[in-house]
């Protein structure tokens, strides 16, 4: 028997190869896909966020039924060519799991009837979405190359990195670029999100390559043969991403020189928390991720390494067995958890007393703004603030708030617990995150209490605890 999938999160290299393709600004894309969802993409949300906007440049072929059981997709594909035959575009074809299920192969038709246009077939069935990028942007490479040897042009940056429905891709694409720029460098091209097709020629000119995301882009980095950097996550990562930078494109005085007043600027909100009370809790702090590789990690080497707070458990997407990890989140309770849509379920079904902090999609969430960056030290601020807000207003559960009720309450008599009862209850409590524990306990033992008194029990004892479980 085949494995079940449990809420599966992440998309198919046909959503890879629209999100790549439709980011170039000189690229149209038609995709050979049927009416309904697999259009969404174009006209509206893809994964439930506001991730892409309306893609201009895309256009279905709409299959229906027809196509689809009986006559094949490729005299709907030539029509839908021929209405674009004005455009002044690069036509690239995509073919969708639909299109594929039936043997479309359009190559031999494209170069007998629309020689200019090509054909990427997504292998929608058999690659995730972090495949599907990887291989886009390394096909368009091979497609598009001008084949001359490299020119390089000293002191130059190019990144290879954020499509589209890439969590946080715009803050984190600023923060990359003004660390490179502080160096001194300068930025060449911003590939695809900020390039068009004459642009990927020029790509092997530059001196460095950085790759925003370990979970695609290194394919085409590799065929570049420049130096490779990744983007950094925490304070040391950054450190020396910013003096190898400064090594590679001869900068190294401007980038000691950055990095000094990036300590007495950027970074002077961690030297603050870091010295106030607030530090006192960093060693108590229990959270989890589930998010791409890049955020798994990144999260893990920042929040654990450099500032010492405890991680249970940190997984990559694409690899984690839902069902299993659900599994963990009950048995760990991690005071933060950073994940996507379904991890923020499996908290309110296990009504878990965590705090969840968004760090993946599918998610409802928006991340369209500039100021709220993981990587480099603004991340590190970004975080290290958001998780120490978050601490402070746990305290006011801690309040004695004082509620306003148009009846007078009658005083509970106090209700007797036995030993075992006691013992289960400490141990229960232990589950919550530490900061919370005193007002996680108070609940429980209220709501154990209420339920011995509505079923008639003289005391609390551990099987009632149990039921509550």
């Amino acid at each position: 028997m085949g494995k079940t999938v449990r809420d599966e999160s992440a998309a198919s290299a046909y959503w890879a190869a629209v999100n790549t393709f439709c980011a170039l600004r000189n690229v149209h894309v038609v995709a050979d896909a049927p009416v309904g969802c697999y259009n969404l993409v174009g006209v509206a949300v893809m994964d439930y966020t506001d991730a892409i906007p309306y893609l201009e440049n895309f256009t279905p072929t709409s299959l229906t039924e027809k196509e689809i059981s009986s006559s094949g997709s490729a005299e709907i594909v030539r029509d839908t060519l021929a209405k674009l035959a004005d455009s002044d575009k690069q036509l690239i074809l995509v073919s969708s799991a639909e299109s594929e299920m039936i043997g479309s192969d359009h190559e031999r038709m494209l170069k007998m009837q629309f020689p200019g246009v090509r054909f990427f077939p997504s292998d929608s069935l058999g690659q995730n979405e972090w495949q599907g990028r990887d291989r886009a942007l390394r096909w368009l490479f091979d497609q598009f190359d001008d084949k001359k040897p490299a020119a390089i042009e000293k002191g130059t940056v190019s990144i290879i990195g954020p499509t589209y429905g890439c969590f946080n891709s715009p803050s984190d694409l600023a923060e990359i670029k003004r660390l490179v720029s502080g160096t001194g460098a300068r930025i060449r091209h911003i590939y695809p999100f900020e390039s068009d097709l004459g642009d990927i020629s020029d790509l092997k000119n530059s001196e460095v390559i950085v790759v925003m995301y370990r979970e695609f882009g290194s394919d085409l980095a590799s065929v570049l043969e420049r130096p490779v950097l990744y983007a950094p996550f925490g304070i040391e990562e950054t450190r020396r991403f910013i003096l190898e930078i400064g090594r590679l494109t001869g900068n190294e005085d401007s980038a000691a020189a950055f990095l000094q007043e990036e300590k007495r600027s950027i970074l002077k909100p961690v030297w603050d928390l870091w010295r106030g009370p607030q530090a006192e809790w960093f060693p108590t702090v229990r959270f989890g991720v589930t998010a791409g590789k890049s955020y798994a990690l990144g999260l893990e080497t920042f929040l654990s390494k450099e500032m010492g707070m405890q991680c249970l458990f940190s997984h990559d997407t694409t690899e984690t067995d839902n069902t299993l990890l659900r599994d963990e989140i009950m048995a760990k309770q991690p005071q933060f958890l950073f994940g996507r849509m379904a991890d923020k379920i499996y908290l309110a079904e296990l009504d878990a007393k965590t705090r969840f902090i968004p760090a993946g999609f599918p998610g409802p969430i928006v991340r369209r703004a500039l100021g709220t960056p993981f990587m480099g030290h603004s991340g590190a601020v970004w975080l290290l603030q958001e998780i120490v807000n978050s601490l402070y207003d746990m305290l006011f559960n801690f309040l004695p708030i004082q509620k306003r009720t148009g009846e007078t309450e009658e005083p509970q008599i106090k209700m007797n617990w036995s030993g075992e009862a006691e013992s289960l209850l400490d141990e229960m409590v232990k589950k919550a995150p530490f900061i919370s524990q005193i007002s996680f306990g108070r609940e429980l033992k209220k709501k154990a209490e209420n339920l011995a008194r509505k079923t008639g029990e003289k005391s609390v004892t551990v099987e009632l605890l149990r039921k509550m479980n």
